[in-house]
């Protein structure tokens, strides 16, 4: 895992959100640890995902936390984090965690994807409503290709969140750069 975070962090994406929920706290916090000193040498953005323990331990300015564990957190608890995000999944959402104090949200699944195999996508008009009822900048996630990234954008997102392509291609800035991120 460490050499496929190299490889992603060498690529300079706008930010490596480290989501592994199928690990225990303790083996988040160990494979988090790692992750931070491969981005602190190439100085990439890594945000982590679901454990404030773990993001404080390491002294992490970046936190993503699902809307319904942000929920959990004090107001006294997000402030330590100049970047928090959350993963909404309607407008309700979006504008809940804009409330809460998020400064990115994701907005998903978008396209038919393998992650959220046999569940339709949310779609394009979706992720227009979604971005147009927050002010704070909205990635799309799910089935996001370098060719649907262009309607991603014109929808109104910042970006989009990509997973099963870089962490399975050989050439991750080339990857990448069909994506212009």
């Amino acid at each position: 895992m460490a050499d496929r975070i190299r490889k992603i962090a060498m690529a300079k994406p706008r930010g490596i959100i480290l989501r592994a929920k199928e690990l225990s706290e303790e083996d988040y916090s160990a494979l988090a640890a790692t992750a931070y000193e491969i981005c602190r040498a190439v100085s990439a953005r890594l945000i982590l995902h679901s454990h404030p323990n773990v993001a404080r331990e390491l002294g992490a300015d970046a936190l993503h936390m699902p809307l319904f564990m942000l929920r959990g957190m004090s107001g006294k608890e997000k402030e330590g984090y100049s970047v928090l995000g959350a993963s909404c999944h309607s407008v309700t959402d979006a504008i809940e965690a804009e409330k809460s104090g998020c400064t990115y949200i994701t907005a998903g699944h978008i396209f038919e994807t393998d992650c959220k195999r046999g569940l339709p996508g949310r779609g394009l008009e979706f992720l227009r409503a979604v971005c147009e009822s927050v002010s704070i900048p909205v990635y799309a996630i799910g089935g996001i290709t370098a060719e649907n990234i262009g309607a991603v954008r014109a929808a109104g997102a910042a970006g989009a969140c990509i997973m099963s392509g870089v962490m399975k291609c050989d050439d991750v800035k080339g990857y990448l750069k069909g994506y212009d991120i």
